[in-house]
């Protein structure tokens, strides 16, 4: 509670932070994707992962919204505890939906090294839009850190299916194909001549 109290605007907003606050609050996932876009263009090898990202980001975003939903904890503004500088509706927000889905793009780019210069920009955006969420009183910290926990926690189990697919697609490939008891091990042109 402390922390928050230390982060939030609160009553008497200092003007240029809270613009600078609401305008990442509002397009921080923005900033983002337009980082993973690029991404995209400039590593077109990685062009597959990334769609497969943006997909785990999606899930990511049904799953946070069910957890807040079914946890039910209210933001700093229902509460009464700092108003909210920023429109927004009476959903839960715990975890934190923004930064469940900026840290899966972050973490999932950090992960591959070819990506990871997109994937610190993604990060600090990351950061940034769960501190400006603070900041205008939709969030408490507790709410980002447990999106980007979940994120991680996402993240990891869509590395371990993609690594689990690696290795049976990989023993498939791999495996000799042995001849079935109704087919001949050598072609008839290659037997021996049967001895008389």
């Amino acid at each position: 509670m402390a922390l928050f109290l230390a982060m939030t605007a609160g009553n008497s907003p200092t003007p240029w932070l809270l613009s600078v606050a609401s305008a990442l609050a509002r397009f921080g996932p923005w900033l983002s994707a337009v980082v993973m876009l690029a991404a995209s263009l400039r590593q077109p090898e990685e062009r597959g992962y990334l769609l497969a990202l943006l997909c785990m980001a999606a899930i990511g975003s049904l799953v946070s919204h069910a957890l807040a939903s079914s946890l039910g904890y209210p933001r700093p503004f229902m509460l009464g505890l700092a108003p909210s500088h920023l429109a927004h509706g009476g959903s839960d927000g715990l975890p934190s939906t923004h930064a469940t889905v900026m840290g899966l793009v972050a973490f999932g780019m950090l992960v591959r090294r070819p990506l990871r210069p997109y994937g610190a920009a993604a990060l600090i955006l990351a950061f940034a839009t769960g501190w400006a969420r603070i900041h205008v009183g939709v969030h408490f910290p507790l709410d980002v850190v447990a999106g980007l926990g979940l994120a991680a926690a996402l993240l990891t189990g869509f590395l371990a299916l993609q690594w689990q697919l690696r290795i049976r697609l990989g023993t498939r490939a791999a495996a000799p194909h042995l001849p079935t008891p109704h087919s001949p091990a050598i072609a008839p042109s290659h037997r021996e001549k049967t001895l008389p």
